[in-house]
């Protein structure tokens, strides 16, 4: 259970890692904070979002559900998709919940701290920012695309990604718990649509570059389509730094099992591949880096972290 006077943890991301990394370490004795990315524009969050001028309430609602404790039924309801009714389908209850907080209180983060209280959530959830604001990429060749759900499905290799608001303002709680925080893990997820959106505001970038924290990077098991193929361990963090503007990160985990020939058969259908450990461009960066087996095989075939492994090993640097 997390203890208020622990050590104080940061995980910042979004998508699918991020709950992963939550639900290991709210297990242990820590002061667990979660900076979350909004800005999510397909699905049930870019509806919401187009009708009502809210932040993307997608990967809040997730995270609430990986930091509750509740009874199993209401949690699954919380988490519960409608597939069908008019105006329903597609829509998580969760981010309807969210979105009609918001609607009663008139802000988007106090909602999610009431919704957190409801939920006896055991931690702090930010987003990392709490107004609607839109994703967007350059790529190399120097065309720009609007909107995170269209960034992957470009297919070009990312020169950087940035809000189309030239004013971003991050929740002033957010960045106190940066500079406050005694350890701050980048959680694996998508690179530049779940992880870095929540790195590039001015005052996110100076807290983190002065932050008196342990900082590490659980680096993706897997490129992805669109934002990583061919991407090794040291471009994912070249990504990070650059966005940030200085180096910051000290420490990059990675899952160094060998993986089956049959499990990469069937990313290469994504065309996505296992991430390579370059040790020695690494190391020339001045990162140490930790290695371990900290993924686990799903029984649909897929890799992915071990909430249990990879929140021991985090616990264990504490």
């Amino acid at each position: 259970m997390t203890n208020i006077n622990g050590p104080k943890v940061v995980v910042i991301g979004g998508g699918t890692g991020l709950p992963v990394l939550l639900r290991g370490l709210r297990q242990f004795p820590v002061n667990l904070t979660a900076i979350v990315t909004v800005s999510d524009d397909g699905g049930s969050s870019g509806r919401l979002r187009e009708d009502l001028s809210i932040p993307a309430p997608g990967d809040i609602r997730k995270v609430i559900a990986s930091m509750s404790d509740v009874e199993p039924t209401l949690l699954k309801l919380f988490q519960h998709r409608f597939e069908n009714g008019n105006g329903l389908s597609g829509h998580a209850l969760g981010n309807l919940i969210l979105a009609g907080m918001t609607s009663v209180i008139g802000d988007f983060y106090k909602g999610i701290k009431e919704i957190s209280r409801v939920f006896n959530v055991k931690g702090r959830i930010y987003p990392i920012v709490n107004e609607n604001m839109y994703l967007k990429a350059e790529f190399e060749d120097g065309t720009v695309v609007r909107g995170e759900s269209n960034i992957p499905k470009v297919g070009k290799k990312i020169k950087r990604v940035f809000y189309d608001s030239p004013k971003i303002e991050p929740l002033p709680e957010a960045v106190k718990a940066i500079k406050r925080a005694e350890m701050i893990v980048i959680a694996p997820g998508s690179l530049y649509t779940s992880i870095i959106p929540n790195l590039i505001a001015p005052e996110i970038k100076t807290a983190l570059r002065e932050a008196n924290a342990q900082k590490l990077y659980v680096c993706n098991i897997m490129t992805q389509y669109g934002e990583t193929s061919r991407y090794n361990a040291s471009d994912h963090i070249r990504a990070l730094h650059n966005h940030v503007g200085e180096p910051f990160v000290d420490q990059i985990v990675v899952h160094s099992e060998t993986i089956e020939s049959t499990i990469k058969e069937g990313y290469a259908k994504e065309k996505a591949a296992p991430v390579l450990c370059d040790d020695d461009p690494i190391r020339e960066m001045g990162l140490d880096i930790l290695k371990g087996d900290i993924a686990s095989l799903h029984t649909d075939g897929t890799l992915k972290h071990d909430e249990q492994k990879i929140a021991k090993l985090l616990y264990d640097l504490l």
